[in-house]
Formats: C-alpha cells, sequence, structure tokens
C-alpha cells in the first residue's frame, strides 16, 4: 500500500511539473531552452506510472507493454531537453517514434521466446544503460560545454547515478527471484519509488533555477556588450579591469583607443546600414587580432577601445600595429555589390602603462591624446602618448610578426 500511494503521487507530482514546464515554455517563446521537451518526459513518465498503477500485477498485457515503452523512453526525452537546453538542436518527434516502436517490437519477442520475466529485466537493464550513458554526458558536460555549471552538473551526476544503480540492481534481483521481486509492498520497490519521488522533487525546480539563471546570465551579459558588434561596452570593460586588477598576479596594462578613419565619409556616402557593416568588421579584426585575455570594447561612434592585460609597452605597440595592418589589409564586403568591397583604415592612440581600475580615465585621456596627434599627422598610423612625433605606418609596423594571436 506505501508503495502505491507513493506512485500515485509521483504520478501527480510528474504531471504538474510537466503542465508547469509547458507554461515555462509558451512564456519563453523563441528560446525555449528545452522546457517544452522536459514537459514531453514529464508527461511520458507519469502516463507510465498511471498505466502502472491500472495496471495491476506484473504480467503480459497491452497495457504493460505500453507502460514499459512510455518508461524507456521518457529518459531519452530528458537527454534530447538537456542537449536543447545547452544549444545543441537535436530532433525529437521522429526518432523518439522510432525508439517507442523498436522497443515495443523488441518486447514482443522476448516476451514470446524468454517470457514475462526476461520482459521486465530488459526493461530495468536498458534503463540502467540510458541513465549511465546520461551520467557520462553530465561528467562530460562539466569539462566542455557546460563549464559554467560544474556544481549543477554534478548534482546531476550523482542524482542521475542513483537512479542508475537502483535499476541495475532491479535487473539483478529480477534475474535472480522472477516477476514476485517487483511486488508493490516489497522493500525494494518501496525504496526505489522513494527514491524516484525524491529525484523528481529535486530535478523539477532544479531545471527551473537552471533557466532563470541562465536568463539572469544572458541579461548581464547583454548590458556588458554593445548590440551592434558584440565587443564588451564601457561597463564591461570597466567590469572586466576590475576582475583582472583584483587578481594577486595581475600586471601592467595598456589601452588602446581606434578609431575608423574618415567614418562620417563611410556613413554619408554608403548610408548608415552601410557604415554598420563597416562597425561589425572593423569589431571582428579586432575581436579576431587581440589575444584571448585582452578586452575589447565599442565606446561609441565609430570609437573602439583595447586594453591589454599583462603586456609591457612594446607588447601593446606591437599589438597596435598588428591591428592596423589587418584593418588596412582587409576588404568589407557590401552585400548590395560584393565586386565592390569598401576598404577602410584606423588610427590608434596607446596610453602609458597603468595597474588598477581606477587609472582608466587617465589611460583613456592620454590614448585619446595620442589618438588626436595621430588623426593631425595624416591617419592610419599608431601613436603613442610619449612619442615625440607619429611615426608613419611603416616604421610602425616592423615588428608585427612577434605578437602572439589568439
Amino acid at each position: 500500500m506505501g508503495a502505491t500511494l507513493i506512485v500515485g503521487m509521483l504520478c501527480v507530482h510528474l504531471l504538474c511539473f510537466g503542465a508547469m514546464f509547458l507554461l515555462i515554455s509558451a512564456r519563453l517563446r523563441d528560446k525555449k531552452m528545452g522546457m517544452e521537451v522536459f514537459a514531453v518526459g514529464n508527461l511520458l513518465l507519469g502516463s507510465a506510472y498511471v498505466l502502472q498503477l491500472l495496471g495491476g500485477p506484473p504480467g503480459w498485457n497491452a497495457m504493460s507493454v505500453f507502460n514499459h515503452t512510455l518508461t524507456l523512453c521518457a529518459p531519452a526525452v530528458y537527454w534530447v531537453g538537456a542537449m536543447r537546453f545547452f544549444g545543441r538542436p537535436t530532433r525529437l518527434w521522429r526518432p523518439l517514434v522510432s525508439m517507442a516502436l523498436a522497443y515495443t517490437a523488441a518486447q514482443m519477442l522476448v516476451q514470446w521466446t524468454l517470457g514475462s520475466t526476461a520482459r521486465y529485466a530488459m526493461l530495468a537493464g536498458a534503463s540502467a544503460l540510458l541513465f549511465l550513458a546520461m551520467t557520462v554526458t553530465v561528467v562530460y558536460g562539466t569539462r566542455t560545454f557546460a563549464k559554467d555549471l560544474r556544481g549543477e552538473m554534478a548534482l546531476f551526476a550523482i542524482l542521475i547515478g542513483g537512479i542508475l544503480a537502483l535499476n541495475a540492481m532491479k535487473f539483478v534481483i529480477i534475474v535472480r527471484d522472477g516477476l514476485p521481486a517487483l511486488d508493490m509492498d516489497s522493500r525494494f520497490q518501496t525504496v526505489f519509488y522513494l527514491y524516484m519521488s525524491f529525484l523528481a522533487t529535486v530535478l523539477a525546480p532544479s531545471l527551473i533555477w537552471l533557466v532563470l539563471r541562465r536568463l539572469t546570465d544572458e541579461l548581464r551579459a547583454m548590458a556588458a556588450h554593445d548590440p551592434l558588434t558584440r565587443l564588451l561596452n564601457r561597463r564591461g570593460l570597466v567590469d572586466g579591469l576590475q576582475a583582472h586588477f583584483r587578481s594577486r598576479t595581475a600586471g601592467p596594462a595598456h589601452l588602446l583607443i581606434v578609431d575608423i578613419d574618415h567614418f562620417k565619409h563611410i556613413n554619408d556616402t554608403h548610408g548608415h546600414k552601410v557604415g554598420d557593416t563597416v562597425l561589425v568588421h572593423v569589431a571582428d579584426v579586432l575581436r579576431n587580432t587581440a589575444r584571448q585575455a585582452d578586452l575589447a570594447s565599442r565606446v561609441g561612434g565609430e570609437e573602439f577601445v583595447i586594453v591589454c592585460l599583462d603586456t609591457d609597452a612594446a607588447g601593446a605597440l606591437r599589438l597596435a600595429n598588428r591591428m592596423r595592418t589587418a584593418i588596412e589589409h582587409s576588404q568589407v564586403a557590401m552585400p548590395a555589390d560584393p565586386s565592390s568591397p569598401i576598404l577602410c583604415t584606423v588610427t590608434i592612440g596607446i596610453s602609458e602603462g597603468f595597474a588598477t581600475a581606477q587609472d582608466l580615465d587617465r589611460a583613456t585621456q592620454e590614448a585619446d591624446a595620442a589618438l588626436y596627434r595621430g588623426k593631425h599627422a595624416g591617419r592610419n598610423r599608431v601613436v603613442r602618448v610619449g612619442d615625440a612625433a607619429p611615426a608613419s605606418p611603416e616604421i610602425e609596423s616592423a615588428p608585427l610578426q612577434a605578437w602572439p594571436a589568439n
């Protein structure tokens, strides 16, 4: 009686949270994060337990076959939902229907050749293998696609490992003791369904927590990035600098201001859409040329700021020259007329080194003053704040190959 009551409460729990997942996915609209798939998984597993309660003792009947198929398909559906949550598009319905038909056929074959005991043992063994695959995927995710959720993924691995162990034990018990081992009042079944109830109670709120965290992270990222170029904005730049200088081993930084030459002329001649294309192109070149640890930002209009971390004046100069040359030698393809790409250049001003986030304004003023001198000297050049006179691009470009790319 105790296990029956637990299963009944588990059914209600699964179906209610399935409805909640559907409501959440409807609110998320275009970016559902797999919540609609998790709802399908809850519906399948909840329906399987309903059939178990209605089907009576273990045996061979259509309701039992359908129950086993739903029970096995549910973990596969949860796996698809997890893949979609992490932005990996995974098909659901066609593989799910194929899996259901294949397992139903396998049940009939095993039933006719080996009997009901083997069919129930097959379900426990197949479930254990599925949960093993899920556990391996979760552990792999902590090192690859879910590095930012290592704590949560470790918890999921432990919880899924528990149901893996219980299904493996169930397989052994069925093989050893036959169908009587599946009596609802047996100690093992009571422990099994208690753990399933605990799992459902923990996992459902955990999924909602992950969605809220992901949405919060995306809002934080949007607040720290320029919407056009996806580089950092002023706020993101300050946050990155503060994080860098909090480290005891943080080295000095140099600030580069990169300004696109004659950008107003590009806008006036080709229109603002082409101007935006040029901005995105320059941003991509800066992002790809900077080292991985450097901070690349757009601070407004056609001006970009690059902060070179843990480097000296010579290193900052090499990076600036590398960026100037890369932009000068690249072409901005125009969708309306690919045969007539736009060529653009930049002028770059470099500040002195600084060692605290509070020095950002001073470094900005120094780099801006150097940039102003470079503009008046003819543009398309790199100027340091301490230079006696702006050097030509050819002189400044000499040591490019020594700078490491990210």
